[in-house]
């Protein structure tokens, strides 16, 4: 991989909420993340949370200007983060990590067992194919829709305004609904199934 010089104007557009920058500054960090963490945690899931968790520390580090100043210290910066939330990670006792044949051997009594796996593709369904969607559409499906962040805090990060922000997330759905159905296509019997069930 190419490695990037960050300057005085990168570090202040990154601050100030840029799109452009912040998509640059997460697709450049997640690469050397992913070689980080790979070695380190055993799933794939478990990589994607401390990524997502190293990236909400960063910006919110850098929102309040705290704890960088020199561009060129923004790797170290970056893998110190990301190191702390890996520690944390693993100082977290077992009862708290959650485990899926756990979770499964305590149903809700009003489910029966069809809906008990329609849930779980659903589930699945919806990891896969917002790990397909381009970043941005990504983080509005999660971060509007999923977390239901604060409107004008989601405007702020993206440097938008109210009514352009309705605009992505239009956009947003509407990229959620092209890699649903395109994760059906040639599995049309798949999908009749799925969709009775649910």
């Amino acid at each position: 991989m190419e490695f990037y010089a960050f300057d005085d104007s990168y570090l202040e557009r990154l601050r100030s909420g840029d799109f452009r920058t912040q998509e640059h500054f997460v697709a450049y960090f997640s690469t050397l993340i992913h070689l980080k963490l790979r070695s380190r945690l055993r799933s794939l899931q478990d990589i994607e949370d401390v990524r997502q968790e190293t990236f909400v520390r960063v910006f919110t580090a850098l929102r309040k200007e705290k704890g960088i100043r020199e561009p060129e210290r923004l790797g170290p910066f970056v893998n110190s983060i990301c190191t702390n939330v890996l520690r944390e990670f693993y100082r977290r006792p077992s009862a708290e990590q959650p485990n899926e044949n756990e979770q499964d051997t305590i149903p809700d009594p009003g489910m029966n067992v069809i809906d008990l796996i329609a849930n779980k593709q659903t589930e699945e369904k919806v990891r896969e194919i917002l790990g397909a969607m381009p970043e941005r559409d990504r983080r509005i499906i999660q971060e509007v829709l999923l977390e239901e962040r604060d409107k004008d805090q989601v405007c702020r990060d993206f440097g938008v305004d109210r009514g352009y922000l309705r605009v992505l997330v239009l956009r947003a759905k509407q990229s959620f609904k092209s890699h649903y159905i395109k994760g059906f296509e040639g599995r049309s019997g798949d999908a009749a199934d799925f969709v009775g069930k649910t």
